[in-house]
């Protein structure tokens, strides 16, 4: 027994010993330009550079240019929140090469798309619920700038669902029901679209995602397309500017991933394991970003306000030294 206490010790010991002696260098991550990534991109880097001893950047990023550039030059080493379903064949390819790796969920619920209209809207005509209703009474979307046009807000010009809720557009055949397709111009445009006809009772259609703080704060509801989902087909085509003659299918449950150069796997695998154990609930960062634009705050603020309240969560992530290690950073803020 006494042999067996030792040995434990010893092992305890150089488990610790491998988190921090282990050369993780230098290591860029993909600081995406919508809250939940900007949280995550920055717990990230102050757990793995107090944690893990690795020397950190965060760097502007967005899906398709980041993980294009993972692809091509193995730059950045970290895409903490890449909705995979969205670039795909890209990435499947990046892996097949040897290039990148997927170490886990970045939500352990997965992400959820669909185009959505307010709750209120369908309490009071249920039929609005489906995309038959939508256009029976495409009149009630009143457009912003047009009489004459109906509103529907779609994804941000560079994101890539962009891509994906314009040939949706395209195949649901708005148009001809008289919807424009809005470039809300940017991710607070967007929501501030949202918030704005919540606050007036006022009707909204368009593309959104969860988990956000909009979705958890503005009741909606997500259309019903009647088409079912074809997870196959949305991938291969509908994620696809060159699908030139796209179908109906409902968006398919999405895979919200972390997503690493194989090159960063090889320098520590100390940090990789904690970047395939870190992952939030719906539920988890659904609050966090409710927080955060409740409180105007950026992605370094709500780093520390999760960090600082929310041990539980995140010290199920790593090892009792490097808890200890990241707690006492935050005391030295």
């Amino acid at each position: 027994m006494r042999k067996l206490a030792i040995a434990s010790l010893f092992m305890a010991s150089f488990s610790a010993q491998a988190d921090s002696d282990e050369k993780c260098g230098k290591v860029t991550i993909a600081d995406m330009n919508w809250n939940s990534a900007t949280l995550i991109a920055n717990v990230d880097s102050f757990i793995l550079q107090h944690g893990y001893g690795c020397d950190t950047e965060l760097v502007p990023g967005d899906t398709m240019p980041t993980g294009t550039s993972m692809i091509e030059k193995g730059e950045p080493d970290i895409a903490p929140e890449m909705w995979s379903n969205s670039l795909k064949v890209a990435l499947d390819r990046g892996v097949k090469e040897g290039r990148l790796q997927f170490t886990g969920p970045t939500f352990s619920d997965g992400g959820e798309e669909g185009f959505w209209v307010p709750e209120y809207m369908v309490e009071k005509t249920p039929e609005l619920a489906t995309i038959a209703g939508i256009k029976k009474h495409a009149k009630l979307f009143t457009h912003p700038e047009d009489p004459d046009q109906s509103a529907f807000y779609g994804c941000p010009a560079g994101w890539n669902c962009q891509i994906s809720a314009g040939n949706l557009f395209k195949a649901l055949d708005l148009a001809k029901f008289g919807f424009d397709l809005i470039d809300p111009g940017s991710g607070a445009g967007l929501s501030g679209s949202i918030a704005k006809a919540y606050e007036r009772q006022q009707p909204w259609f368009g593309y959104y995602w969860a988990p956000t703080a909009v979705l958890g704060k503005y009741k909606m509801v997500k259309v019903d397309f009647g088409s079912g989902v074809d997870a196959k087909y949305f991938s291969s085509c509908i994620t696809s500017t060159e699908c030139t003659d796209p179908k109906v299918t409902m968006y398919p449950p999405s895979a919200v991933d972390t997503v690493i150069t194989t090159s960063f796997a090889a320098r520590s695998s100390a940090a990789v394991k904690y970047l395939a154990a870190r992952s939030f609930t719906n539920a988890e960062m659904n609050g966090l970003l409710a927080w955060m634009e409740d409180n105007q705050a950026d992605g370094e603020a709500v780093m520390v306000e999760f960090l600082t309240n929310h041990e539980a969560i995140w010290t199920q992530w790593v090892s009792v030294d490097v808890a200890t290690k990241v707690k006492g950073a935050l005391q030295d803020l």
